[in-house]
């Protein structure tokens, strides 16, 4: 009876109910604030990697250091607002969206937020946003390498000038406000509107899409990243190739097995989100909380993998091609 009472008392905690209805609503700063977290972790994985050069492992902790940093400190800010836009139209879906709309997207006896199709295309835009900045970020990431190093890195220069970097970036997107709500959510929704947009949801609607889009996004991120570092001036050329061959190990590998681990846990998830579902069934949010879940997963699944399994054999591996390359 006890081990019941715990059971419930866990699906039943507000704090697990705030976190999901956060994954679902934020996607996109879910998944940075996931990656920061996780990121506080790698250097010490890369620093502990065996028979590696010093040098190369602080390059690649200095790149996993401005990656996270910039990626939670962009993403914040526009996530916050496009949220704000998708809010509007599902407090207010007549007003948006057409009726014909509406009936294609809604699923019978459920609001139009828990209908499929319609998260389907919610979360295309919110996840989509780290896809379409997966460039920008890139190109931030390799110019703020070289200052970390120096900032950090190396114990003759001012450990505190990056933090005070990252922070003024992040103190002004949390000034970035955005009064014309309305306009955005028009915006949404008539692409919503659009009988394309409808024929994707309705393909794609069942798919791993949590998983693909994120995935997408690191791929075009990492080719970003290395035409940058080709074009740096700033980075040495003898260290260029070391860094590059370090992020497409990491980011092959930690998609393969991140594909491997979902899929196992495919199951387990199932049944998670089943008992959930009993268990508060007479919540308001239930749907929303269900979305979030099925967020959270591949998130966290894809940043324990990629920040902290990863990272030291890519480093290992990295160093040991560039060597039999120069050989």
């Amino acid at each position: 009876m006890n081990v019941k009472l715990t059971e419930q008392s866990f699906y039943k905690n507000k704090l697990l109910h705030k976190g999901l209805e956060f994954a679902a609503n934020k996607s996109g700063t879910f998944m940075a604030g996931a990656a920061l977290a996780f990121s506080t972790l790698r250097p010490l994985s890369i620093l502990a990697t065996p028979k590696t050069d010093r040098e190369n492992k602080k390059l690649a902790c200095a790149k996993s250091i401005a990656s996270a940093g910039i990626n939670y400190t962009i993403m914040y800010g526009l996530t916050n607002i496009l949220a704000k836009g998708i809010k509007g139209i599902e407090e207010n879906p007549n007003t948006y969206l057409k009726p014909n709309t509406i009936k294609k997207l809604e699923e019978a006896g459920k609001p139009l937020s828990a209908s499929k199709k319609y998260q389907f295309i919610a979360q295309l835009y919110k996840l989509g946003l780290a896809v379409a900045m997966a460039i920008p970020k890139s190109a931030l990431t390799c110019a703020l390498i070289p200052p970390i190093m120096n900032s950090f890195l190396n114990k003759n220069k001012n450990h505190q000038q990056q933090p005070q970097i990252l922070k003024t970036n992040s103190e002004t997107n949390k000034k970035l406000s955005f009064k014309g709500l309305n306009p955005l959510s028009k915006g949404i929704g008539k692409s919503m509107d659009n009988p394309t947009m409808q024929k994707m949801a309705d393909r794609f609607k069942d798919t791993n899409y949590a998983m693909h889009i994120p995935v997408i996004g690191d791929i075009l991120a990492t080719g970003a990243f290395i035409h940058q570092t080709n074009k740096s001036k700033k980075i040495k050329e003898d260290r260029k190739k070391v860094l590059n061959y370090n992020a497409a190990i990491s980011t092959g590998l930690s998609i393969g097995a991140s594909y491997i681990v979902d899929k196992a846990l495919d199951k387990p998830t199932g049944k998670f989100i089943k008992k959930f579902s009993e268990v508060n069934k007479d919540a308001p949010k239930l749907a929303k909380y269900v979305e979030g879940i099925k967020i959270a997963k591949p998130t966290l699944i894809m940043g324990s993998i990629y920040y902290l399994a990863i990272p030291l054999v890519s480093t290992f591996w990295a160093e040991r091609i560039d060597n039999k390359n120069k050989k």
